[in-house]
């Protein structure tokens, strides 16, 4: 929007011409983010506790969490808001992606607030039923790519790139619908899962969305990308602006969400948040990377899934608990322990995966 507004105001005064520069707009979007974040939090904190809208929490899990039920939840409309605001605010408007981004985001944020709302006011423990939230998460995660599919302009749009390799490119015609579908279902569902702990979740949503700004500035670039040997797209670089809106939003969220926890973000943000990873990381191609990246995130879903075949095939259990965090808690390790492990293991990831950017 204020794109927009500040090139009208070129023809007053040229100095506006700053507010065009890509860069310049990115940490624009961190500190709105991250602004919008801060001063909004308390007051929402205040409602939510007001309205009595707080946790659920499981009896058979680590009895340090017991202490945890009531605490405010569904926290995560905080960060919707502040990443659509700021993005409609410092991104342009003219961008496709940066409206595919948004309507996933949004979507897979309603859906979480459906399972949220029916957890808490309906008093049902279970929520949205699986069947329904994959169905609606499939609606939508199946629209995203095939509008991405049918409008792309170019082949590179459609490519699957591997990390690592220079000149290893396959052409996925409509295979990529299917491929987008599952990396951004399966990523959203990957972080709703990690988020357990205080904390947890967030702080590798924000390092993975701060390295997709680069990936998404690079491969949007003629220059870089060519120089990097990464297919060049053009408009991907505006997605800058969105994950700069992740990160301020997130880092936001943060200040409030830290070890001892005043607000959980719910499904309404897990939800949310690993869509928008997954529909960014497939827009720029990076499938590949956002699994070295969001290893934590794979982690967890791997753990519930031999948790569960485990147990069905031989009556075992393979971690005293699921997903994995759950599993040092009950091994004797204090929560705070368990979420800076998890953080450092997140920033060696995501330095892994921008290697990928050199190393081909």
């Amino acid at each position: 929007m204020l794109i927009h507004l500040t090139a009208f105001l070129q023809g007053f005064n040229p100095g506006f011409h700053v507010f065009q520069y890509l860069t310049l707009r990115t940490i624009l979007s961190v500190l709105t983010a991250l602004f919008i974040s801060l001063i909004v939090g308390p007051t929402m904190i205040r409602r939510l506790s007001a309205n009595q809208i707080g946790q659920f929490v499981r009896e058979d899990g680590p009895q340090s969490h017991l202490m945890k039920a009531g605490t405010p939840t569904m926290g995560g409309a905080l960060i919707i808001v502040a990443i659509v605001a700021t993005t409609l605010l410092w991104g342009n408007l003219s961008n496709r992606f940066i409206w595919v981004a948004l309507a996933v985001t949004l979507c897979f944020g309603v859906i979480g607030w459906v399972d949220d709302y029916l957890k808490i006011f309906l008093k049902n423990a279970k929520g949205l039923s699986a069947a329904k939230k994959y169905f609606w998460q499939s609606i939508v995660a199946l629209t995203a790519s095939y509008f991405l599919f049918h409008f792309a302009r170019t082949p590179h749009e459609t490519q699957l790139i591997f990390p690592f390799f220079k000149n290893v490119v396959v052409d996925l015609g409509w295979s990529y619908i299917a491929l987008a579908y599952l990396v951004i279902v399966g990523t959203s569902n990957a972080v709703n899962l990690t988020d357990g702990l205080d904390g947890l979740a967030i702080m590798p949503t924000v390092l993975i969305a701060g390295a997709l700004i680069i990936f998404a500035y690079v491969t949007g670039n003629v220059k870089f990308s060519e120089y990097l040997a990464i297919p060049y797209i053009a408009g991907v670089g505006e997605l800058c602006v969105f994950c700069g809106a992740i990160v301020g939003a997130g880092l936001g969220f943060l200040w409030f969400n830290a070890y001892p926890a005043q607000v959980f973000m719910g499904d309404i943000g897990a939800l949310a948040l690993g869509a928008a990873l997954g529909v960014v990381a497939v827009i720029v191609r990076q499938e590949f990377v956002l699994m070295i990246m969001g290893g934590v995130f794979v982690l967890e879903t791997v753990s519930v899934i031999l948790q569960v075949v485990s147990f069905k095939l031989t009556g075992r259990r393979i971690f005293r608990m699921a997903p994995i965090h759950h599993h040092f808690e009950l091994k004797g390790w204090p929560e705070p322990r368990v979420i800076v492990r998890f953080w450092i293991i997140s920033v060696i990831l995501v330095l892994i995966g921008l290697a990928t950017l050199k190393i081909r």
